[in-house]
C-alpha cells in the first residue's frame, strides 16, 4: 500500500535512505578521494537520512511511503513546479530486504499520479550515470521516463 508518510514513519525512511545510499557513498568516497568526499559528505552513515528527515519535517506531505506487512519499506519524496508544471521525484528508496519486488514501482506509479492530479505537464528524476546509480536509471526508464539530458562535475583541488 502507497500513502502519505505519517509521523511514525520518519525513524523508519531515515534509516531506509541511510541504508541505500551507502554503495552510492562508496562510489564517491573512490571516485573523488577522502579529501573531497569528507569535504562534501561530513558522515556517510547519516547524510542521506538527515536530508530526507528534513523533508519529513519540513514538507511532510512531499513524501509518501510504501507498507508491507504493517510495516514502512518504501519512500519517495517529490515536489511540484506550480509554475512550470513540472513534477520532480527527489530521495527514494526500498528496504534491502524488500528490493526487487516491484515497490519502487508502485510508488512511482502512485506520485505520478498525484503528479497528473496536481496539473504537472512533466515529471522529473536526478540521477547519476556511474555504476552505483544504475539500479535507479533502469527503474526510472520502467516508470516511464524516455527524455534524457547529462551533464557532467568537474572537481579540482586548490
Amino acid at each position: 500500500m502507497i500513502r502519505p508518510l505519517a509521523p511514525e514513519d520518519v525513524a523508519t525512511v531515515v534509516a531506509i535512505a541511510d541504508s541505500a545510499w551507502q554503495d552510492i557513498y562508496a562510489m564517491f568516497r573512490r571516485t573523488y578521494g577522502e579529501a573531497l568526499f569528507a569535504a562534501m559528505v561530513p558522515d556517510a552513515a547519516t547524510a542521506k537520512g538527515d536530508q530526507v528527515r528534513h523533508t519529513c519535517e519540513a514538507h511532510p506531505e512531499r513524501v509518501f511511503v510504501c507498507e508491507e506487512a504493517g510495516q514502512c519499506v518504501g519512500f519517495v519524496t517529490f515536489r511540484l513546479d506550480e509554475e512550470g508544471k513540472i513534477g520532480e521525484i527527489g530521495n527514494n528508496g526500498v528496504a534491502l530486504a524488500w528490493r526487487s519486488r516491484g515497490i519502487g514501482q508502485q510508488m512511482y506509479a502512485v506520485v505520478l499520479d498525484h503528479m497528473r492530479a496536481a496539473g504537472m505537464r512533466f515529471a522529473k528524476v536526478h540521477t547519476g550515470l556511474d555504476e552505483a546509480h544504475a539500479p535507479a536509471r533502469r527503474a526510472y526508464e520502467r516508470a516511464g521516463f524516455d527524455i534524457q539530458h547529462q551533464d557532467v562535475n568537474y572537481f579540482m583541488e586548490l
